[in-house]
């Protein structure tokens, strides 16, 4: 049983090397975005709204590709 702890303690020490640290950041930008269009919306501003909900949908993307793209780099490496 030790041997498998070791060995599950040194793939947690891999991963969290090789976590992207821009993912969650673009999750948090995506999550205000997402909520300033709707407390825009709410106001009656749908103009606006509209803006930043085309707005999120590129963040969105933009992580979604961040993520694709990091698991392709680091996929290839291990």
């Amino acid at each position: 049983m030790g041997t498998v702890n070791s060995e599950l303690e040194e793939l947690f020490q891999e991963k969290k090397r090789v976590r992207n640290p821009f993912v969650p950041v673009g999750a948090f930008i995506t999550a205000g975005v997402l909520t300033a269009g709707l407390i825009s919306f709410r106001q009656g501003n749908s103009h606006l709204g509209q803006k930043l909900m085309r707005a999120r949908v590129v963040a969105q993307g933009a992580t979604v590709a961040l993520m694709v793209g990091t698991a392709y780099y680091y996929g290839e490496k291990f």
